[in-house]
């Protein structure tokens, strides 16, 4: 019975809620399983690769960034948020070695996106800023693209490169991090189809294989992921919904076998079959809300952070990679994101 804290935009944010909120979940039925944790503008959630801590971008133009160690399930803040190194932090990810806090910032019309690192102590809280990384570069989208917005920071399956999605400049940007003190260096700038704007990447397990959700022009991508040089080709692509409404992809899940999407505009969630280099759409299922953000994955269903409606909502997972309409649902307000800790 796995814990899952659900992150959500608070009141100084543009939302109505807490910020974190821990729920049990048991089998299909999530049920809430403490008082929520304050935590201003908690859009994303990563998990320390060893210890119980989770950290948490607190999305705001000051932009800053938090740890809660999470023994029990239920999140205690370990020390005060730090600066985020930009504006509107929006995701982040820890290095597989644990030492690093790696955070895209989104930027604002006038401030880029940025990439900073954090030193981690051995405790997992938040130590110095060691680097920040600006993206220039934008596309043609009025209104989304007349600058850099840093939209997802990962690292590869190989452990090599730190990649970096930018929704404003059509691009995946790639570094190596020096472990030895927290610098990036850039190693390559995928440039991605204009107008695009690519929001979030998903590896396959083998790693040659990477998915992108395009919010801008709302499409699922498959590119060749080459792990020597941190360099994407892409191969193909398919509307990331058949709904023949305005549609933003937000959240992706990779299998083996099957890429999931969420759908803000069509609310579903599509679902594709890998087959080689190309996507079969299997179908799509009603998110459980409005405007589903977050997707996770949970042993036999995927959970959705449905923002405007305030849920998060179970699907199941069949063999077939189609998904189950809603068992349940929770109510959380504002919801953005879940992870199961």
């Amino acid at each position: 019975m796995p814990t899952v804290l659900a992150g959500s935009y608070t009141p100084d944010t543009g939302g109505e809620g807490v910020g974190l909120t821990s729920l049990r979940l048991n089998g299909p039925v999530l049920t809430t399983e403490a008082s929520p944790v304050p935590a201003s503008g908690a859009s994303f959630l990563a998990a320390h690769p060893t210890l119980p801590v989770v950290y948490t971008t607190h999305e705001s133009t000051e932009g800053a960034v938090g740890a809660f160690a999470t023994p029990g399930g239920a999140p205690t803040a370990l020390g005060a948020p730090v600066t985020s190194g930009g504006a509107n932090p929006c995701h982040l990810t820890v290095h597989p070695d644990g030492d690093w806090l790696l955070t895209a910032n989104y930027g604002t019309d006038t401030l880029p996106g940025t990439v900073a690192v954090h030193r981690l102590d051995a405790a997992g809280r938040i130590a110095d800023l060691t680097d920040v990384v600006e993206h220039k570069g934008s596309g043609p989208v009025v209104g989304r693209q007349e600058g850099s917005h840093a939209h997802q920071v990962l690292v590869d399956p190989a452990g090599r490169f730190v990649l970096a999605t930018d929704l404003g400049a059509d691009a995946v940007f790639a570094y190596r991090l020096d472990t030895a003190d927290g610098t990036l260096e850039r190693t390559a700038v995928n440039r991605l189809r204009p107008g695009s704007g690519p929001r979030h990447l998903a590896f396959t397990p083998t790693g040659d294989l990477v998915f992108s959700a395009d919010e801008l022009s709302s499409t699922v991508t498959c590119h060749r992921y080459d792990a020597a040089t941190g360099t994407l080709v892409e191969l193909s692509r398919v509307p990331a919904t058949d709904a023949g409404v305005p549609n933003q992809p937000g959240g992706i899940v990779v299998s083996d076998r099957f890429v999931w999407v969420t759908n803000r505009g069509a609310e579903t969630v599509a679902a594709f079959r890998i087959d080689g280099i190309t996507l079969v759409p299997l179908g799509e299922t009603p998110c459980g809300g409005g405007w589903p953000r977050g997707l996770t994955p949970v042993p036999g269903h995927l959970l959705v952070a449905n923002q405007h409606s305030g849920t998060l909502a179970v699907l199941p997972v069949r063999d077939s990679g189609v998904l189950g309409e809603p068992v349940a649902t929770a109510s959380v307000p504002s919801v953005v994101c879940a992870l199961a800790v």
